[in-house]
């Protein structure tokens, strides 16, 4: 990583912050493993042979790189900017998750850790982590919300299938922030043989870069590859964000290329002006500490984390990590919503005019898309993170569209 002073690609400092964000609020009980995770990355990172192994597992094993794939009829129907597509929905899992997952899981084994806790809100997560552990032969407990666990059942059975243990969290309104409280108590209980794989961009020190780091595999591919279809580097860059790993993923080998446009989109839900009904942390929250790190978080007056709401469970998250909300203070990155409707809307287009099924989650970023194309001239070259593909989500997709599914044939 560069050292310059004046690097959008220098952070966090040696506290873990990218500016007033991140760092490490974490138990006495915890700062060990942290201190011990953080010397382990170090010394990997510098370590031929751990990426040596990543990358045959990124290429063999995941299916890596990702092909990044000009959209021609989503760039017909919509006019204006040219759409490339980066299509990391093909991965294996079925989303950008397992670039990070597996980085850790090497780490985990390392440091000669046997058993593997994640929490997961739309299933992903969770389900790259048990494929890994079953790849790797280790234990591997996922915690769910409750709410999760009814709406995304085809990734808990996927989950189960795998081998792994699959925690139902019924606290709070049992989404994506109860699974994380109770994934970080089961690791304070188990310090001694667990090792905690956060599946965002969020948490202590040093999590929020080295999951960045890890999913930085996107963007550094998509350099290459519109290089080599377009001669140049995109004049923007779209991705949509609950935590945001798939979006820094993006965007940090593009930071100090700045002629290169940056936009989150975050989950509008109901809509952004209506209270507790959406989960857009910069577009409707402040500053506060949540999971180990301070960043933008949903709060009442008093501090107290409100219960935010998507159609979509892996944007189903009160919070964002600390270097999307340093990148929207200093400007670097611009961040908008989108609702539930709109998500929706593209995801229907996107079926219809590309044969593609998407995730819920980058069907936000594909509304934006809709939304700012055709204002854009045709040389405009613009690049969508397909982060995750939609099998997972049909069954939410068909009721809120009024369909009823016939499973009996």
């Amino acid at each position: 990583m560069t050292d310059l002073k004046n690097s959008y690609m220098a952070g966090p400092d040696e506290r873990g912050r990218f500016g007033d964000f991140g760092g490490r609020f974490v138990s006495e009980t915890l700062m060990p493993l942290i201190l011990d995770l953080e010397a382990e990355y170090e010394r990997a990172k510098l370590d031929p042979a751990f990426w040596a192994e990543m990358d045959d597992l990124w290429k063999h094993y995941v299916g890596r790189p990702s092909p990044l794939y000009y959209a021609e009829r989503l760039t017909e129907k919509f006019g204006g900017a040219k759409i490339y597509l980066k299509r990391d929905e093909l991965n294996h899992t079925g989303a950008h998750k397992i670039n990070n997952v597996l980085g850790q899981i090497l780490l985990a084994r390392r440091m000669g850790k046997t058993r593997i806790i994640a929490e997961t809100g739309a299933g992903q997560h969770g389900v790259a982590t048990a494929t890994v552990c079953a790849r790797f032969g280790l234990d591997c407990v996922v915690f769910m919300g409750a709410h999760d666990v009814e709406r995304q059942s085809p990734n808990v059975f996927r989950m189960r299938l795998l081998g792994a243990k699959v925690v139902s969290v019924t606290s709070g309104r049992g989404t994506l922030k109860d699974a994380m409280n109770d994934a970080m108590r089961d690791w304070v209980t188990n310090v001694h043989d667990t090792f905690y794989c956060i599946g965002t961009v969020a948490g202590p020190h040093p999590y929020p870069a080295m999951v960045r780091d890890f999913q930085s595999i996107i963007g550094k591919e998509v350099r290459e590859q519109i290089m080599e279809r377009e001669g140049r580097l995109p004049d923007s860059l779209i991705a949509a964000i609950g935590g945001g790993s798939n979006a820094m993923g993006l965007f940090f080998p593009f930071l100090d290329d700045k002629d290169v446009r940056i936009i989150g989109v975050e989950a509008g839900g109901k809509g952004v002006n209506m209270k507790m009904e959406h989960c857009a942390s910069l577009t409707g929250g402040r500053p506060g500490v949540l999971h180990g790190n301070r960043t933008y978080l949903l709060q009442d007056d008093d501090g107290q984390i409100l219960e935010g709401f998507s159609i979509s469970a892996g944007l189903d998250y009160p919070g964002i990590g600390p270097e999307h909300s340093w990148l929207h203070e200093t400007g670097r990155a611009e961040y908008v919503a989108i609702t539930d409707k709109e998500a929706l809307a593209a995801f229907q287009i996107c079926c219809e005019a590309e044969g593609i099924i998407p995730a819920l989650e980058p069907c936000h970023a594909l509304a934006h898309v809709a939304k700012i194309a055709g204002g854009l001239p045709r040389d405009h070259l613009m690049v969508m993170n397909m982060c995750g593909r939609g099998d997972k989500d049909i069954f939410t997709v068909a009721k809120a569209l009024g369909v009823e599914i016939d499973m009996g044939g």
